[in-house]
């Protein structure tokens, strides 16, 4: 749809005009306060319009804006430094515009690397909206009007959260990977972010993907743009595993929404020879102005512990949920990285989740509807015991309220 001359990707995207947002609220032009259990899909982790980061911004303002390709700023080294030490086992830092540009320069720099052309990804899961980013994730009848996209990209199933499905992926991922011409596959570590599911892996799913690939001569890169900067109760998502990959990606929550920007982190011995075969350039990649904010940012995380409200507030949310909705409503979710599966009702009840959202939203809460069947919760790792009780009692209620016929019946 087009609302005030600006595209949107559909009509359900835009719902209202934002006049101010700070900790977990946001008012429209109405000067109606809404509370916020989205963080802009991932963005505000630390809660919107964070005081700290807009000084780290402001000064870096006064200093220097923007730096060309061919030079950086301090600033841009700093944050380089800080968060390769922060998520260990790396040392080499590209500078990206989002988490689309950062996938796409993992692709690039996989089949340069390997000399492999083919690459694995998870069926319905979110990696970017370009052409190779599409490719890993979404459906090919979802991009039928776009397509060719880029050649040689593998779609595998995501598996179920079970030991027998560990154990049918690993035959799966090994029947895949015995040709010996994977460049690479992209996976989240141990939950879907996109497309509004919040599929979760079943325990061992992270160390068999590293095992194979390692074996294979196949890299494994880690998209933390949606589990990165304390969203799963760690510091990033690989924190929660034992296993170390070879490329990393993050955008969203690594400013806190204060400039657009993603990273790609990897190893100088894998990045360097690529060098000559990638092209890396980024002319807005990592401004001092995005990585003034996205050092703050970081730091504010690692000062708080950050993760840790995440993993109190995901519990205290899942009990609540579990305990007020029917057995047959799914809760599933890692840390504030979480869904409520209602396709049991919405097959009977048209509608159902963009109901509950709209309606939430006129009770002063805003949610998302990730799809027909779910609805996908997202608040701000900072938010406290009483705001999310207060917003899971509107959540609930309308959910209930929504369903109440069907359990009547």
């Amino acid at each position: 749809m087009i609302k005030n001359s600006i595209v949107y990707s559909s009509s359900s995207d835009y719902r209202f005009k934002l006049t101010k947002a700070e900790g977990v609220y946001l008012w429209d032009d109405q000067n109606r306060k809404i509370m916020d259990l989205t963080s802009g899909w991932n963005v505000a982790n630390l809660g919107w319009n964070h005081p700290e980061i807009t000084e780290a911004i402001i000064e870096q303002a006064q200093k220097n804006s923007y730096a060309p390709m061919w030079s950086a700023d301090p600033m841009q080294e700093e944050y380089a430094e800080a968060v390769l030490s922060a998520y260990g086992g790396v040392d080499a830092f590209v500078r990206c515009t989002g988490g689309t540009d950062a996938n796409e320069v993992a692709v690039k720099m996989a089949r340069a690397a390997t000399g492999r052309t083919k690459v694995i990804g998870f069926k319905d899961t979110y990696h970017g909206q370009l052409f190779a980013a599409m490719a890993l994730g979404y459906r090919p009848e979802y991009t039928t009007a776009i397509q060719p996209l880029v050649p040689d990209f593998i779609q595998l199933d995501y598996p179920e959260d079970s030991a027998e499905g560990l154990v049918a992926f690993t035959a799966t991922l090994e029947a895949a990977l015995s040709g010996n011409d994977i460049a690479a596959l992209f996976v989240e570590p141990g939950i879907v972010t996109g497309w509004g599911n919040c599929r979760v892996a079943p325990a061992g799913f992270m160390e068999v993907i590293r095992e194979l690939t390692k074996a294979q001569g196949a890299l494994m890169v880690i998209d933390e743009v949606g589990t990165g900067f304390s969203r799963t109760g760690s510091l990033f998502g690989i924190h929660r595993y034992s296993v170390k990959p070879d490329v990393v990606t993050l955008a969203k929550g690594i400013t806190n929404g204060g400039g657009g920007m993603g990273a790609v982190l990897t190893t100088q011995a894998l990045v360097e020879p690529t060098i000559p075969k990638a092209n890396y350039t980024a002319t807005f990649g990592a401004t001092p102005l995005a990585c003034a904010a996205a050092l703050k940012t970081l730091q504010i995380h690692q000062r708080d512990r950050v993760w840790e409200n995440a993993v109190l507030r995901g519990d205290q949310l899942m009990n609540s949920l579990q305990t007020a909705l029917p057995d047959d409503v799914i809760i599933r979710g890692i840390g504030l990285e979480m869904c409520v599966d209602l396709s049991v009702y919405s097959k009977s009840i048209d509608g159902l989740t963009q109901n509950i959202q709209d309606q939430c939203f006129t009770n002063g809460l805003h949610i998302i509807a990730g799809d027909d069947e779910t609805l996908q919760l997202m608040p701000p790792c900072v938010i406290t015991e009483s705001e999310l009780s207060e917003g899971a009692e509107v959540l609930i209620e309308t959910i209930k309220s929504n369903i109440s016929t069907l359990n009547a019946s």
